[in-house]
């Protein structure tokens, strides 16, 4: 009995004692931080998990095409680590597989499925908040770290890639942490932080290439002009940096080109099966440029903008624009036009004029102030990201600025909370009512040019735009309560329109290569990359149907990866009966990746991404076949399957180079049977 009560009596001391230390850190935040702060962190939090999270399986399959390389991680080894479209390992994506590699591994531990493949993503997205938090709070305190998480969480394009699976939210997570580290580092001299920040960048590299390069300058400045340490010292911290990028960029690449090219799969989007060659032509000049199997902003008589391989018919032009330029004609109005405005610049305006304020009220500062150093690198990830995507005339898609939302996001919070605290001074008291005006003007552009959507918000947004400047241009010794009023509308301002489309995105389904966030992105349950196709070709033909002897792109609808829709259930049950290695063989490996979710069987994309890789030869096919390696070869739908004016099943595609000659050899010598609405060639029987 004694030692029933003596157990008794040290369950209710524990019960009794305090919430362990580190846990009350946890919910209670540092000491000297406000009591609100770590509280209102972890409600950002848990309620960008909600956004991010909400109904996963509702989306589908994102985007098919990395869908199926997710898929075949999962199932075979060479296709996780190569990032092979096919468990079979014809050809790869024309991506490193680093983001596939998340997915994969919560495929593997959870089942491959919608909800698990999208997981890593959302997590991604939170992680990336958090970490944006820190960095920003670090140097200028909780309130700022908020703002700057906040924006972050609802910019529309941001809470659309967190709940996809594109590579573009492992992407921007990696380049936030080396954002982080550089902060870090620049704060003691400290070579440790800039050692993690280059390997964050590299881990970049393997994500999207040298996309994640484009933050280098920004960091690579900010340490050397800030750091506290001498000038011989910052060059040499910057250089182990730049090693210990290089080797986490470089070490995947060199063992990809140095495995023998007969026992791996193809690198897609190559012309000479290297990662270099990938690296440089198709996911690097050739973005900045053109070419190299991009499209371009076409114009009559130039450019067409069509996938490597085609030509026009004799004689026909295309409108200004070609088929290229999703994202709007390059220019310095690139990132506030109609079809990237909306995405991610209801805060752009403001984050600028910060920028040049911040950067007029520090000009005379210590080399080692914070501010100014905070300027150098949001500053400049904001200025050349932003750069770059204005004038690169190769695909551009309004997705990719997600890479900006970061740098907004610091900027507003930073520059809003250091303006504040100098608002007695005339230069920074206007330069935020400006920024408020201007947030306010924007965005009710943005939103009017979806006019009959909820049309009262821009009534509200100019209600809280004029209180907004108003309380921010009073004086601080004259009325604080209205300055402080001015300050929360200003808030509501920056955050009205982001907000709205955030939630108009979750609300509603995106599927597709091209998707969009907003209300603009097309009814739910529609590809935001076909409805753009769709919008753009209703400008360029009537109707939106493609004139008579234009010849049929080889990535579906506009050489667009994973518009072919769904697949018929009979279509599907015929390669789900099947033992070859791959079920069938397909133009794109857009087209397979689609055809592979939906059997789950391998399938082989012939000519990669947009069906002009050089990839297989007619010889090699032809062993394929003579071994019995492919069953069967399906046609895709027509140009504008899926599109407004309709579009019919036909045979092979009209391309050229190797998959020309291939599907011509195959309409010669095989028969052809409908099944699903799609035309299937059996490869195992020779017409008579």
């Amino acid at each position: 009995m004694s030692s029933l009560l003596h157990t008794s009596s040290e369950h209710a001391t524990a019960a009794s004692r305090p919430v362990p230390g580190r846990l009350r850190r946890l919910l209670r935040g540092r000491p000297a931080e406000p009591a609100w702060a770590r509280p209102a962190l972890l409600v950002l939090l848990a309620a960008t998990a909600v956004l991010y999270l909400w109904d996963p399986a509702g989306r589908g399959w994102a985007n098919s095409y990395y869908a199926g390389a997710v898929q075949s991680a999962t199932r075979n080894g060479t296709a996780f680590f190569f990032g092979s479209v096919d468990a079979a390992n014809f050809i790869t994506v024309d991506k490193p597989p680093a983001s596939l590699w998340l997915m994969a591994l919560s495929g593997r531990i959870f089942g491959f499925s919608s909800w698990s493949m999208l997981l890593p993503q959302a997590l991604a997205g939170v992680a990336s908040v958090a970490l944006l938090h820190a960095a920003v709070r670090r140097w200028h305190g909780p309130a700022a770290g908020l703002v700057a998480g906040a924006v972050l969480a609802v910019t529309p394009v941001a809470v659309l890639m967190f709940r996809y699976n594109n590579p573009d939210a492992l992407l921007v997570l990696l380049l936030v942490l080396a954002a982080y580290a550089t902060v870090r580092a620049v704060e003691r001299g400290h070579v440790g932080w800039l050692l993690l920040a280059g390997t964050a960048i590299g881990a970049g590299f393997l994500t999207k290439m040298l996309q994640a390069f484009l933050v280098l300058p920004a960091l690579a400045v900010a340490y050397l002009v800030a750091a506290p340490v001498p000038l011989r010292r910052r060059i040499g911290h910057l250089l182990a940096g730049g090693a210990a990028m290089l080797v986490a960029a470089g070490w995947w690449v060199a063992v990809v080109d140095l495995w023998p090219a007969s026992h791996r799969p193809y690198v897609g989007g190559s012309e000479d099966n290297s990662v270099l060659g990938l690296t440089l032509g198709y996911n690097g000049f050739g973005r900045i440029f053109g070419g190299d199997g991009n499209t371009t902003a076409g114009t009559p008589g130039g450019g067409t903008g069509l996938p490597a391989g085609m030509q026009l018919p004799a004689g026909m032009d295309l409108p200004a624009g070609g088929m290229g330029g999703f994202g709007g004609a390059t220019g310095i109005g690139r990132m506030f036009g109609d079809a990237v405005g909306g995405q991610v610049s209801w805060l752009l305006p403001a984050a600028l004029i910060t920028l040049v304020v911040g950067a007029w009220l520090t000009g005379r500062a210590p080399r080692t102030d914070r501010f100014r150093a905070s300027l150098l690198l949001w500053g400049g990830w904001l200025l050349v990201t932003a750069t770059v995507f204005s004038w690169m005339e190769g695909i551009f898609h309004e997705y990719y600025t997600v890479a900006l939302a970061p740098a907004i996001g610091a900027l507003v919070g930073i520059g809003g909370r250091e303006l504040w605290v100098r608002r007695e001074g005339i230069v920074a008291r206007v330069g935020l009512a400006a920024a408020a005006a201007a947030t306010g003007a924007w965005g009710y552009v943005l939103l009017d040019r979806t006019p009959d959507w909820h049309p009262e918000l821009r009534v509200v947004l100019v209600a809280v735009t004029v209180v907004a400047v108003a309380g921010l241009l009073t004086p601080r010794r004259l009325a604080l309560r209205l300055s402080v009023v001015g300050l929360v509308a200003a808030l509501l301002t920056g955050l009205l329109g982001n907000a709205a489309y955030a939630v108009q995105t979750v609300s509603s389904v995106r599927t597709g290569p091209i998707p969009t966030a907003g209300p603009g992105g097309g009814p739910a349950g529609a590809a935001g990359g076909q409805a753009a196709l769709a919008e753009r070709l209703e400008q360029m033909f009537p109707g939106g149907r493609l004139p008579a002897g234009f010849p049929e792109p080889p990535g579906g609808a506009g050489g667009l990866p994973g518009a072919g829709g769904r697949v018929d259930p009979a279509l599907a049950s015929l390669l789900r009966g099947t033992t070859s290695t791959w079920a069938a063989a397909v133009v794109s490996t857009s087209e397979a990746a689609q055809l592979q979710l939906a059997s789950g069987r391998p399938v082989m994309g012939l000519g990669g991404f947009t069906g002009s890789d050089p990839v297989p030869t007619l010889a090699a096919f032809q062993r394929r076949v003579a071994d019995g390696d492919v069953r069967y070869l399906v046609a895709m739908g027509g140009p504008m399957s899926g599109m407004p004016g309709g579009g019919s099943v036909g045979g092979p595609m009209a391309a050229s180079g190797p998959v020309a000659e291939i599907t011509a050899w195959v309409s010669t010598h095989f028969p052809s049977s409908t099944v699903g609405g799609r035309t299937v060639y059996d490869l195992t029987k020779e017409k008579n």
